[in-house]
């Protein structure tokens, strides 16, 4: 006696769905190892007397007299 239809396309769901979940998997950890960073160094932006956000730290910071 044959095995049932039903049977067959469970497994063949189940595979599916492993598949899916390894592919994902994979695409994390791609975009993990090819992200460009993400420090705090990056990240920071200034404000230069001007008023115009630079990237680069002020080399002599004065304190704004109130």
């Amino acid at each position: 006696m044959a095995k049932s239809q039903a049977t067959f396309m469970k497994k063949q769901l189940e595979k599916n769905k492993q598949k899916k979940k390894e592919d994902k998997e994979q695409r994390k950890l791609d975009r993990q190892q090819n992200s460009p960073g993400g420090d705090i160094d990056s990240m920071m932006a200034y404000v230069n007397e001007f008023g115009e956000i630079v990237s680069t730290p002020p080399e002599n910071f004065k304190k704004p007299q109130e």
